[in-house]
């Protein structure tokens, strides 16, 4: 905590962040107090917190799968059920190089906000051959902050196409954590997702799939032969997802972790 905000001064940024409904005030007055050089600082952090913008754009981090993230204003906020698809890109990505076991695999971050996933796994696969792409430039920026030396491989563009052609067939691990909210059930999110993250990363059309299946119908050909696509969906998706694979000639599994209450589905070739 920043020694220079004194305490009777912090304890009015917990009553003001109580009263705006801030569940965990203490913790996140705490936070906010850490950030601020001096009160005016803080004064202006905690009205953009109690105004609801999420704490970790408001402090400008979110401590995700054992790695710091930065944030910017108005980039998608990594989720904690996410560690799942970390999980499982991490362990295919120990052990589906091109050679095996000992060389790096190439792992592609597919709408990757701020490249929390890709920058975790790299964090428990050291030497991963990382690549992320986003359409959103402010998510792209963001990225790049977060990759440091791997920020070169960091692009901007719609799926795909963002990628370089080199990447093609070539991809072990695929991570796209894509939007699939449901169109009708975007009114039913939190204030903190709806009013500061940007619909693209949210909206997933009609029945929260869209993105997916563009995605999984363009994996086939970026994919290496023995690679694998993750994806987050809902458990009420599974059916559509691993019909949309299927599709696209890819063997689908649908993995769930109830601590997390997260499910993934993966497709392989």
């Amino acid at each position: 905590m920043n020694s220079g905000i004194p305490a009777s001064v912090l304890a009015d940024a917990v009553d003001t962040l109580r009263a705006a409904g801030c569940v965990f005030a203490e913790d996140e007055a705490a936070a906010l107090g850490t950030c601020a050089d001096d009160l005016a600082a803080l004064e202006t952090l905690v009205r953009r917190r109690a105004s609801g913008e999420p704490l970790e754009q408001v402090v400008g981090y979110a401590d995700f799968c054992g790695v710091r993230v930065r944030l910017r204003p108005g980039v998608f906020v990594p989720r904690v059920r996410s560690a799942l698809l970390v999980h499982l890109a991490a362990e295919q990505a120990a052990r589906r190089g091109p050679l095996g076991p000992g060389t790096p695999a190439v792992v592609v971050d597919l709408c990757c906000g701020s490249g929390a996933l890709g920058l975790a796994v790299r964090h428990r696969v050291p030497g991963t051959d990382l690549y992320a792409a986003d359409v959103d430039p402010v998510a792209v920026a963001c990225a790049r902050d977060n990759l440091g030396a791997d920020g070169t491989r960091v692009f901007a563009g719609d799926l795909f196409d963002a990628l370089p052609a080199g990447l093609s067939g070539r991809i072990d691990v695929l991570i796209a954590n894509v939007p699939y909210v449901a169109t009708p059930h975007l009114p039913l999110l939190p204030a903190e997702a709806r009013l500061y993250e940007p619909r693209t990363a949210l909206d997933g059309g009609a029945d929260g799939l869209d993105v997916f299946r563009a995605v999984v119908a363009g994996a086939p050909a970026w994919l290496a032969p023995d690679g694998v696509v993750f994806s987050e969906i809902t458990e009420a998706q599974a059916e559509a997802a691993s019909a949309a694979l299927l599709a696209a000639g890819l063997r689908p599994a649908v993995h769930h972790d109830p601590d997390l209450e997260a499910t993934a589905i993966e497709g392989r070739p």
